[in-house]
């Protein structure tokens, strides 16, 4: 397209003409529009290929082979809304027992699932991603931003729960034990989570007991999960091998290596077979560890268990982008526009899906991914799954504000979602919170995924708390989720230091204390409306949590999500949106509002625990 013949409006009529926002509405309400500039990357991007369907538009015959896996009218919806019930949400891997290797693994998800579902009666664990990280040190921190979204994450396994362990020569689970002995040390201490030290210290465990000769059942069964996984197995585990020669970042490779199925690769799969055939392994056990934490959660009495999370996307450099490079927009980044929590907007640093290339392979890739979230799991939820309809573009060197919306065939995106949900018999659940149309929470309710609302956000139009009766029924419900502080720093105010501190205020300190004391005084009001606080008192952080969880208790939410970090008065969020190494972002471990550890173990002799359970614990209706 040669710009220099083209006017703007000729160019936002292009844009428009090919899903592309050309304004957007901001926190505010008001119109924004979007750079000429922006819309000339974002349409260089996309090349010639059709664009999505227009939403409320009939969907058009796909250009893909008759066994594509969607086509208009394939897939039904999710299965029908769960039972009413709540569960805990947790950062698997803050959540450390005696056992783990300081580092929340699948066994500590097991036992959690099947304390809480005997003894408090939940319905569900909500974890974060598993997805995988890199192969060798150093490894990454976030879990949502992954090597793969494919394949599960080693550091969660617990090696002594792998069968052959046990068949290993005492020396041999000796060596293993003194590999574990400073790790477990370390569970008890407050200080970070260091998972460099951790997978170094794992990965030569799991290197011990890889080496120990499968039995004969057990090696067929290996042999039927590769076959079962295919190529996409079979890519990821050659990725890992040549990452740990060459790096992390395939785009950094060797320029004969930078293609899956160029000669040089196929040649490198004979060559370093043995490395990959190790790989392949750990995702047999991870998978295996994880089916075991959901058949332990349904024989404690959930009646959905395990709940998955599948990332908006992955590491630009990793392995789903170099096998599905021709599907995606390298080019360009995933985010958000700016919002009450991040006013300058958000820059994931991941590579969106390319709408053309993503239908005329007929939604492949994307169907991989969701079915492998499914699978060994109650349930799924799609992180930022307005990411389904439309994603936040940003194109390479612009910052977060600069980006647009760019629309994707929905009725096949979330078609997936649902179908996915409904093969599985599991829960589909959609984290629609910002900005949000309307006219797509209405239809993923159609489809029956669930969406999630979060108490800070469900507001009426004068700022005020919506009252309970208000809420929507197909939703989980939750106060906060990982990207804002917990309960307790709301209510201290101590939030707002920290992000001044950081330089992440859009105001003055003054100002955004005082709007953050606003927002603290009108939910205690309501609290004290539902009789849930006591009127014109001043509650503690743990009177005041309790009571906000008793007010997710009087909606109509079908689920609700408790914060294992709320339950126990933690007061550091996880992650602080907008920073990268200012702020310790996914490496804090689960701690009270003392700042001493607790352990998977303690949990149960911690009242408030066992207060907020009972606070939203109701009879099914």
């Amino acid at each position: 397209m040669d710009h220099g013949r083209v006017t703007s409006a000729q160019l936002r009529r292009r844009a428009e003409a090919r899903g592309v926002s050309t304004a957007y509405r901001d926190r505010h309400g008001r119109k924004t529009q979007v750079s000429d500039q922006t819309l000339q990357a974002v349409l260089a991007v996309l090349g010639s290929a059709p664009p999505p369907a227009r939403p409320g538009a009939a969907a058009s015959p796909l250009a893909v082979p008759l066994d594509a896996p969607w086509h208009p009218g394939d897939h039904p919806a999710a299965p029908s809304a769960p039972r009413p019930g709540w569960g805990f949400t947790v950062q698997l891997y803050s959540v450390r027992s005696r056992r783990s290797w300081g580092h929340g693994d699948l066994r500590d998800l097991a036992d959690l699932a099947s304390w809480s579902g005997r003894e408090l009666g939940a319905a569900f664990v909500l974890i974060n991603p598993l997805h995988a990280a890199e192969p060798a040190p150093p490894v990454s921190p976030s879990p949502y931003l992954p090597m793969s979204r494919r394949f599960l994450s080693p550091l969660y396994l617990r090696v002594e729960d792998i069968p052959e362990h046990a068949d290993l020569p005492p020396a041999q689970r000796q060596r293993i034990a003194a590999l574990a002995a400073p790790l477990r040390a370390r569970n008890s201490n407050p200080g970070l989570i260091d998972r460099d030290a951790v997978w170094t210290a794992k990965r030569a465990a799991l290197e011990i007991v890889h080496a120990h000769p499968l039995a004969p059942a057990r090696r067929a069964a290996f042999r039927r999960f590769t076959v079962r996984e295919g190529q996409a197995l079979a890519d990821w585990a050659i990725w890992c091998a040549l990452a740990e020669i060459h790096g992390p970042d395939w785009r950094t490779w060797p320029a004969a290596l930078r293609s899956p199925r160029s000669a040089e690769v196929t040649a490198e799969r004979e060559r370093l077979h043995a490395r990959a055939g190790f790989h392949a392994w750990l995702q047999w056990t991870a998978q295996a560890q994880r089916a075991a934490a959901q058949a332990a959660a349904r024989e404690a009495g959930m009646s959905i268990g395990v709940i998955g999370d599948l990332a908006v996307g992955a590491h630009p450099g990793g392995a789903d982008a170099w096998a599905y490079q021709d599907v995606l927009a390298l080019e360009m980044s995933v985010g958000a526009p700016p919002d009450e929590f991040s006013p300058h907007g958000q820059d994931w640093a991941l590579p969106p899906w390319h709408p053309g290339r993503l239908e005329a392979v007929g939604y492949q890739p994307l169907a991989d991914l969701v079915r492998a979230g499914f699978d060994g799991t109650g349930g799924l939820r799609a992180d930022h799954v307005m990411g389904l309809f439309r994603l936040w573009w940003v194109p390479e060197g612009m910052r977060a504000d600069q980006g647009t919306y760019v629309r994707y065939r929905h009725e096949a995106m979330v078609g997936l979602l649902a179908g996915e949900a409904a093969r599985a018999g599991g829960a589909a659940i959609g984290e629609d919170l910002g900005t949000v149309e309307q006219w797509m929470r209405d239809y993923l309710t159609a489809r029956r995924v669930l969406g999630t609302s979060m108490l800070w956000f469900e507001r009426r139009a004068d700022g005020t708390p919506l009252p309970p009766s208000r809420w929507r029924h197909d939703c989980l419900a939750t106060v906060g989720t990982h990207d804002v502080p917990p309960a307790a720093a709301f209510h201290t105010g101590e939030h707002v230091v920290l992000r001044a501190e950081l330089g992440l205020l859009s105001g003055s300190l003054a100002d955004e204390r005082q709007r953050a004391a606003a927002a603290v005084s009108a939910w205690r009001d309501a609290l004290a409306g539902q009789g849930l606080l006591p009127p014109g008192t001043a509650p503690g952080p743990d009177e005041f949590t309790r009571a906000l969880y008793g007010y997710l208790a009087r909606t109509p939410a079908v689920l609700i999500g408790v914060s294992l970090a709320d339950a126990v008065g933690e007061r550091r969020p996880q992650n602080l949106p907008g920073t990268m190494d200012q702020y310790p972002n996914w490496r804090v471990p689960l701690c009270d509002g003392e700042g001493a550890a607790v352990l998977l173990e303690d949990l149960a002799r911690r009242p408030a625990v066992r207060e907020l359970a009972r606070a939203v614990s109701r009879d099914p209706g």
